[in-house]
């Protein structure tokens, strides 16, 4: 293992019902560092046998923690929100050694998993039915919301933590056991957590973490067991479709929260300089890696030279290198897959007249490290406006209509988030209710928070994470009728 790991004991076995356990076909694989390609650190990968002992340490689990009061698991999940709070240092470096992104975006995300703790112990007392009278029959009808069962959590690397938190608070605020499988790129987070939530006082078996380099088959035998009613997915649109069939064969309630292609919008008469800070935030939080990341550049001719010009600027003084350096802003792809994916991206532009302002290139020596980019005159066809493009680029086009750009935004299957810039708030209103996009940033390049409904439109996703439905995903709704 690296000497780079913080200094806590770092478990790498799967853990299942309160313990850690080697795999049942003792196989294990590597996590490296992505600023040094040096292995960190050797997991232990579940299997499908696995699974189902998470399964049925999760059902053992239920019914004692779905039966707790409100209260007591609202202060559990309090406490959670501290302890992480108080290994933030740690768990930043530790995002940063799996995952590559920069110590900032390290620590941002830190705080925000802890805070899908605080939330949720907040919205843990607030399950709350309704009595009315039924109108016919005269009959009173009572409602109220029941945990759901056991929850399957399936997340991607590029929020280690934050997207586990985002679904295991919510899960053991409404009652409900969880088996989560991280991304075989960045399990040491999730297991890291493991320990401070015991420390919390989250009972054996309610939470259980199912490393693994077998996921189809491991989440396939998951989804088809009875036992399992919530699953709650955040990765690509093509996985989601394929966790989608798997969960139909056993009517398994679906939360997927999938892709995006985000359009940023500078009206013509935006103040420029906030577009471009803003610009920077919904480009490269993450390094571009996430799915709210900001896609699509659509500037009006009016302020087209002069964002290009200012945001190419800013982009090419950002510093990069190894996340864990003093001053690094922009760190390591994930891996060469996701790398090469940019690498595609831009030589597609190019080819289609796309020219670059700056960036465009791999930095050589170890590391999988890119130039923050900024390409400008990007044609609608090219492939980097199709799909997302995971990485530090910021794709620019012009636009002269405002008709001719709300159909350019919503011409594409995702429909996650948008951003628009404009300093006359009516006009963004207008603009955001044509927008089919689940999220909108008005005049801010940053718009996640664990009190605000997260999710998307179309291809994008079903279900919202966050604020009180977030806790309704894992929640069943029972209606009693009763005469008095």
């Amino acid at each position: 293992m690296t000497n780079d790991l913080p200094d806590f004991d770092l478990k790498t076995r799967l853990y299942i019902g309160g313990e850690w356990k080697d795999s049942s076909d003792r196989l294990t694989f590597e996590v490296t560092n992505p600023a040094t390609s040096q292995v960190i650190a050797s997991v232990a990968s579940a299997t499908p046998q696995d699974g189902l002992a998470a399964l049925d340490a999760a059902q053992a689990a239920f019914a004692g923690w779905s039966q707790r009061q409100p209260r007591e698991r609202a202060e559990i999940l309090r406490k959670a929100f501290e302890l992480i709070i108080q290994y933030k240092e740690q768990l930043a470096r530790l995002i940063t050694i799996e995952n590559g992104k920069a110590l900032p975006d390290s620590r941002a995300e830190v705080a925000y998993a802890a805070e899908f703790f605080r939330w949720n112990a907040e919205e843990a007392v607030r399950n709350i039915g309704e009595v009315s009278k039924a109108p016919s029959s005269g009959a009173r009808m009572l409602v109220h919301h029941k945990p759901a069962g056991i929850a399957v959590l399936v997340t991607p690397w590029n929020y280690p933590a934050a997207m586990g938190t985002r679904k295991i608070a919510p899960a053991l605020a409404a009652g409900c056991p969880v088996v989560i499988k991280p991304a075989s790129e960045t399990p040491l987070t999730m297991l890291a957590l493991m320990p401070l939530l015991e420390a919390a006082g989250v009972p054996a078996g309610v939470v259980n973490v199912l490393p693994s380099r077998q996921a189809g088959p491991l989440v396939d035998t998951l989804l088809h067991d009875p036992r399992v009613r919530v699953v709650s997915f955040t990765g690509s649109t093509e996985v989601g479709r394929k966790l989608l069939h798997s969960a139909a064969d056993n009517v398994i309630t679906p939360a997927m929260e999938l892709g995006g292609n985000a359009p940023f919008v500078v009206l013509s008469d935006a103040d420029v300089d906030a577009a471009v800070e803003g610009a920077l935030v919904a480009k490269m939080r993450n390094l571009g890696e996430a799915c709210t990341a900001a896609n699509r550049f659509y500037i009006h001719d009016s302020l087209y030279d002069e964002f290009a010009g200012k945001l190419a600027t800013r982009m090419a003084a950002l510093k990069v290198g190894n996340g864990l350096h003093e001053g690094v802003e922009v760190g390591a792809l994930v891996n060469a897959h996701t790398r090469n994916k940019v690498v595609g991206l831009v030589d597609d532009a190019l080819s289609r007249g796309a020219k670059v302002l700056c960036g465009g290139k791999i930095i050589d020596g170890e590391g999988l490290f890119y130039t923050p980019t900024v390409l400008v005159d990007v044609s609608d066809d090219a492939q980097c406006f199709r799909e997302e493009i995971f990485g530090p680029v910021a794709a620019l086009t012009r636009f002269s209509s405002e008709d001719d750009l709300v159909r350019r935004c919503n011409d594409t299957e995702y429909g996650l988030i948008a951003y628009i810039y404009t300093r006359n708030m009516r006009r963004g209103l207008a603009l955001s209710e044509q927008l089919d996009f689940g999220m909108i940033g008005l005049n801010r390049g940053l718009v996640s928070d664990p009190a605000a409904p997260f999710g998307g439109m179309k291809q994008s996703g079903i279900g919202r994470e966050g604020a009180h439905v977030g806790m309704m995903e894992f929640l069943e709704t029972q209606y009693v009728s009763v005469e008095w």
